[in-house]
């Protein structure tokens, strides 16, 4: 059989799950083919010697040889039992091979093979203290009765002198997978060895003895139920004998003494008498016992009648209003409407609006507002990241942890029926496969609908019809269409610095003095020190950074009056530097002059306005036009509108040559700018450049163009117009049909700017540019 020195040819024996180590003696079992028929041929051989190797997957019948492991072991074959079907036989190891090339498959596995040497033993400090820290562990192992195999480890550990023999021995006793045995036969050291074993053993311990621990948990709490049973009949039966009241008794009595003193509609008391009922007749140590004790607990405690009677009082009422908020003139309006219309008509429906505005303009504080001079109760719940339905419907009963919806609880909560009732964040509603958060809100939000209302726990209708319902949102563009038609859309622009100015004089700088503890006199912040915080240390269309920045304030202050220094006796603007640090933010103010090609645009952030200046120049060669700046689709299809336009009327303009590439940026790379109310701005921008007439610096403009010059209306023109403001420019082009926005803007600010009306590109350039001779016709 032997092929030359080196190599040798064996029938192989494929094992589906185990290993067979060298020096080892073990029982196997052989029903295939292949198998049986290698088994045939090693023992009609002299030697009786067999290649054992493990395959890879156990699916394979006749595995090929990249199915089999490259090392296995060289094994004699010292007895055969043959049945019907399968072989049994116990075969030793004797040493390792690897497997050179499988030589044919059929009617056996017959494999080159070549001896691989025994890992040689490192005697060294390491390997004596692996050695030991192994028997220690398959001791304990052993300890466990979880072994694969049984004998008496430290006697084996004196009798053989190996060292590797003892290791293969140990790799035995956790019933280690057929991977993890294959790693520990193909290591090349001792050491390697050893370590893979402590390794897989260590890990084997651990999940033992949580197995135990979680048995030893269980069994204790299985004693502990039926100890707590015993007890519960003994006590009944001392009950009976002392004739006193039975606890489950006593606490059915209690719910319906309850449920006949509660105010409930007709078929929510038939319900509740039927569970009662069945709750009668269960065990109080019964599962659905507990179940229908908090459904009944959540029906008495829901405010199925109860109101809290509205306070009418417009006076009072406008009053509420202007302690808690200054300006918002139109909320506050159509909050007194509301009231004139409860007034004359008390069974009117409640409104529902939807606050929508930049963060930190006041919306739920208004809510909170709107509920004092009500006098009504207020419940707030946010909606943002809320991606399972079952979280505003609440969870059926039949599910284990069952809930009512956040709905029903917050009602609960209220203890009325007529709270006002705020639904916070409702743009940053989530949807997956758990349900549509936003579509189940389109029955709690339909006035012809939520007087029977449906919780998926209370499963009994509930009037939500009375109950005042405040939603609120940064944006609209997450919404969906059903949902808004539901509500009445009221928008919360940003405050001017006026405003806000106006805002930390009244309500921030007392509330920030009074919570650091300061006096009146240690906290002076003088119009101007107020004003300098506002354009330099804050950039928002709310005050809630402007809050902040104060309390930063007035915390410092008390620190130095808390480690004995004299406070300021007021704080100047100059003072601001040391005890706030640099100025973290620059608004764009207007330039001086304005070179060719350069316009001043207004652009709406969630902050604010801004002014966005717009920069182009011509490049001799090319034909074409580039844009940078970080510009988004449709601002790049506003440039290239807007180029269109201009070389379509350049002899209007006065331009003779067009030729070249217009190279068009956005200052600010970094920061990403989209929309097209640029378009107005992009069209100036390039009509100055090919013509060579400069921009007027004192202006800046905003709209959407066509490519037949209309100009028309965009949004957000308050916050735009006061970032012009802020930047130091009082002339500005607006679409004509932005003219009704401009009422919403502050008379003195009306008064101070000066603003251009325009319907065409046309009136546009011409009032950005007077140097320009043409006529509009």
């Amino acid at each position: 059989m032997t092929d030359d020195a080196n190599s040798f040819e064996l029938p192989i024996f494929p094992l589906r799950s185990s290993v067979l180590y060298p020096y080892a003696l073990g029982p196997f079992s052989a029903g295939r083919r292949v198998s049986i028929a290698a088994i045939d041929a090693a023992v009609e051989s002299e030697q009786k010697e067999i290649a054992v190797f493990a395959q890879r997957d156990i699916a394979v019948d006749v595995p090929s040889e990249e199915q089999l492991y490259r090392i296995g072991t060289k094994a004699v074959i010292r007895q055969m039992a043959r049945s019907e079907e399968t072989v049994e036989l116990i075969m030793q190891g004797i040493e390792r091979v690897r497997l050179q090339a499988l030589e044919q498959q059929d009617p056996y596995l017959k494999g080159k093979l070549e001896s691989l040497p025994m890992p040689e033993w490192e005697d060294t400090p390491e390997a004596e203290a692996l050695k030991q820290e192994l028997i220690s562990l398959s001791k304990e192992y052993q300890s466990m009765g979880q072994m694969s195999m049984s004998f008496d480890i430290e006697a084996a550990a004196l009798k053989i002198e190996d060292p590797m023999q003892l290791i293969y021995l140990l790799s035995m006793v956790p019933n280690l997978d057929a991977e993890k045995s294959q790693n520990i036969l193909e290591a090349d050291s001792s050491l390697e060895a050893m370590r893979l074993l402590h390794e897989y053993l260590s890990h084997e311990l651990k999940v033992l003895q949580l197995r135990k621990e979680i048995s030893n948990q269980v069994q204790g709490e299985m004693e502990k139920s039926q100890r707590e049973h015993l007890l519960r009949q003994q006590m009944h039966a001392i009950q009976q004998e002392l004739g006193e009241a039975n606890p489950d008794e006593a606490e059915v009595n209690e719910l319906r003494k309850r449920l006949g003193e509660a105010e409930l509609p007709d078929l929510v008391r038939k319900e509740a008498e039927r569970e009662l009922s069945r709750m009668e007749r269960l065990s109080s140590s019964s599962q659905d016992y507990q179940v229908i004790r908090n459904y009944l607990d959540l029906i008495l405690e829901l405010p199925w009648k109860k109101e809290t009677e509205d306070q009418l009082d417009l006076v009072h009422a406008r009053q509420v209003l202007d302690e808690d908020h200054y300006g918002l003139d139109k909320i506050k309006e159509r909050i007194l409407e509301q009231l004139a219309v409860l007034k004359l008509n008390p069974e009117a429906k409640a409104p529902i609006l939807l606050f929508v505005g930049p963060p930190g303009v006041g919306k739920t504080s208004l809510g909170k507002s709107i509920a004092r001079a009500l006098g009504r109760s207020f419940e707030r719940l946010s909606l943002g990241g809320l991606h399972d339905e079952s979280e505003l419907r609440g969870h059926r009963r039949t599910y284990i942890g069952a809930m009512p919806g956040r709905i029903i609880q917050a009602m609960r909560r209220a203890g009325v029926r007529n709270p006002v009732l705020m639904l916070d964040e409702v743009d940053k509603l989530g949807r997956d496969f758990r349900g549509d958060p936003a579509s189940a809100l389109l029955e709690v939000l339909d006035p012809a609908q939520n007087n029977e209302f449906r919780d998926n726990y209370l499963d009994l209708p509930f009037d939500l019809s009375k109950t005042f319902f405040i939603l609120t949102a940064n944006s609209l563009d997450t919404i969906p269409g059903p949902l808004l038609d539901r509500m009445e859309i009221i928008q919360l622009s940003g405050y001017s610095d006026e405003e806000k100015l106006e805002i930390a004089r009244r309500y921030l700088v007392e509330r920030q003095r009074k919570e650091t503890g300061l006096k009146p006199e240690q906290f002076v912040l003088p119009e101007e020190t107020l004003k300098a915080i506002i354009q330099k240390y804050t950039r928002e269309a709310g005050v809630r950074t402007l809050e902040r920045t104060l309390g930063r304030l007035a915390r410092k202050v008390a620190l130095q009056i808390a480690e004995g220094q004299p406070g300021p006796e007021k704080i100047t603007p100059e003072m601001l530097p040391e005890l706030l640090g640099p100025e973290p933010f620059h608004f764009e103010m207007a330039r001086k002059e304005l070179p060719p090609g350069v316009a001043a645009g207004l652009a709406w952030t969630a902050t604010g306005g801004d002014v966005l200046y717009i920069e182009a120049i011509r490049l001799p060669k090319g034909d074409g036009l580039t844009l940078t700046g970080q510009l988004g689709d449709v601002m790049k299809e506003s440039a290239q509108a807007a180029r269109g336009w201009v070389l379509a009327h350049h002899e209007l303009l006065g331009i003779e040559d067009t030729s070249g590439t217009v190279h068009v940026h956005v200052p600010a790379g970094a920061i990403p700018k989209d929309g097209p109310s640029a378009g107005v701005t992009m069209a100036t921008a390039l009509a100055s450049v090919y013509s060579g007439n400069p921009v007027r610096s004192d202006t800046a403009m905003t709209g959407e163009i066509t490519l037949t010059g209309l100009v028309l209306p965009v949004g957000g023109i308050k916050e735009k117009v006061l970032g012009a403001r802020r930047a130091g420019i009082k002339r500005v082009i607006l679409p004509k049909q932005n003219e009704k926005d401009l009422e919403e803007l502050p008379e003195d600010i009306r008064s101070e700017m000066t603003f251009i009306l325009a319907e065409r590109v046309e009136e546009v350039l011409k009032a950005a540019m007077p140097v320009f001779e043409f006529t509009l016709e």
